[in-house]
C-alpha cells in the first residue's frame, strides 16, 4: 500500500500557519481542528509558498517544559521544529512506519516535488494498514467457507 491511497481516502487537507503567527494562535486552531501538528509555511510574493517547518503538540510541552512560554509573546518560529522529514506520494506506508518509530514522529507532510500534496500521522497509517488486514481476513474466510 503506498502514501497516495491513503491520502485518495483521507483527503489532502492540510492545515498551515506562519511562522510569525503567536502560539495562542496556534494552539486555538490545533484545538479547533482537533489536529497534533500543523505545517509551517513561508509565503512570499516571488517565491510563492515554501514549508519551512511543523509546530506539534511535543513542541508546545518542550516550551511549557522550560517554565518560560508565554503563548501570547512566542511565535511559531521560536518553538517549530525544522528539521522535517518528509515522504512522496509512491512511498510504501511499511517504509513510512519504519522511518516514523526510528525517529519517534507522529506527523509526516507528504511532498511531491517542493508541492505539498498532504500529509499522514501514524494514526492514518495504523488505521490503513487494520482496514488491508479486515479485508484480507474476509477473503480468506469467504475462501475457507467455499
Amino acid at each position: 500500500m503506498r502514501l497516495q491511497d491513503i491520502l485518495a481516502v483521507k483527503g489532502t487537507t492540510v492545515f498551515t500557519t506562519s511562522p510569525d503567527v503567536s502560539l495562542a494562535e496556534v494552539v486555538r486552531q490545533m484545538v479547533e481542528h482537533n489536529i497534533g501538528s500543523m505545517l509551517v509555511c513561508q509565503r512570499d510574493l516571488s517565491d510563492g509558498e515554501r514549508l519551512v517547518g511543523i509546530v506539534t503538540e511535543r513542541d508546545m510541552l518542550r516550551c511549557f517544559a522550560t517554565g518560560n512560554c508565554d503563548l501570547k509573546q512566542l511565535k511559531v518560529a521560536d518553538v517549530m521544529t525544522i528539521k522535517l522529514i518528509t515522504a512522496k506520494p509512491t512511498d510504501s506506508v511499511n517504509d513510512l512506519m519504519g522511518v516514523m518509530t526510528t525517529h519517534r514522529i507522529r506527523h509526516v507532510p507528504i511532498m511531491s516535488g517542493e508541492r505539498l500534496v498532504g500529509m499522514v500521522s501514524i494514526g492514518d497509517l495504523l488505521k490503513a494498514q487494520h482496514d488491508h488486514l479486515m479485508v484480507e481476513n474476509q477473503f480468506m474466510r469467504d475462501y475457507i467457507q467455499s
